[in-house]
């Protein structure tokens, strides 16, 4: 190639270039809009982004992948606590983790109870952002090394068409993201309650005098837990305040009927 035509290549080529970074970059910013529910930005969100800055938590956390990678990615946080926690979480942080005992403490930033809903709300609307599936490997709050768990990786295919197979993967995936607050190690307790033997705890339960829910069976009582959460709410400072569950109530929104059928085959067969 002549040096006139490698002069002429190298303009080409950059001027193709530039046409499609600007290309892009235009159907980006007109994409960005519905992506991110730019609609659904209200003056709580604002003010709570406002609070997420003034205390540097982009310092520890991520979100959308962008951040410290110290702490806990947060882009999906408010799907896969919910705000209760959230709520009784921030308020004072070494309620749920200790340094002693987990190897990691959150500092308490003695936010205000308005400066707590105002970036809660922050972070639901960051939540419902179309991310496309980015970051691929979020930090999740639940120990990649916790057995049952499935951080980050792709959603699990279930080994069967059995229904207990099918809950198997269905509990692995996110949303629901039951995973990402449960173990099924025994002993294991995340934000919940490890699950391992729930089936047989599940019969004993519904027995216990002190129980007043609905179910008269296992499965009818772990249908109801994962439903209605705080029928019966289980002893535990990181699990319940105040009576009520701190497990998001939505899941029947989330999952088909069949779905909670196939969870709750799963977690019936749980040794």
């Amino acid at each position: 190639m002549t040096k006139r035509g490698t002069r002429l290549f190298f303009l080409g080529g950059t001027l193709a270039t530039t046409v499609v970074l600007l290309v892009l970059t235009v159907d980006s910013h007109r994409q960005f809009p519905r992506l991110t529910h730019a609609d659904q930005i209200t003056p709580a969100v604002v003010a709570g982004k406002h609070v997420w800055h003034r205390n540097n938590c982009v310092n520890c956390h991520t979100l959308l992948g962008e951040g410290a990678y110290y702490a806990p990615d947060l882009t999906k946080i408010t799907e896969q606590r919910g705000v209760p926690y959230l709520q009784a979480f921030l308020k004072d942080p070494s309620k749920f983790y200790s340094e002693a005992r987990d190897r990691r403490l959150m500092p308490n930033l003695q936010l205000s109870s308005q400066e707590i809903d105002e970036v809660i709300a922050f972070l639901g609307w960051v939540a419902k952002i179309d991310n496309q599936g980015w970051p691929p490997r979020p930090i999740l709050v639940s120990g990649a090394a916790v057995p049952g768990s499935n951080v980050g990786g792709p959603a699990p295919k279930a080994a069967s068409t059995e229904p207990a197979e099918q809950g198997a993967a269905l509990f692995r995936t996110s949303p629901p993201g039951c995973f990402a607050c449960h173990s099924v190690a025994p002993g294991v307790n995340l934000v919940g309650p490890s699950l391992a033997g729930l089936g047989g705890r599940a019969g004993q339960i519904v027995r216990r005098p002190d129980y007043h829910g609905k179910a008269t069976d296992a499965a009818g009582y772990i249908r109801e837990s994962i439903l209605q959460p705080s029928a019966y709410v289980v002893a535990g400072p990181s699990y319940s305040a105040d009576g009520r569950s701190f497990m998001p109530d939505n899941v029947g929104t989330v999952l088909t009927a069949e779905q909670v059928d196939h969870l709750v085959a799963y977690l019936s067969t749980l040794p």
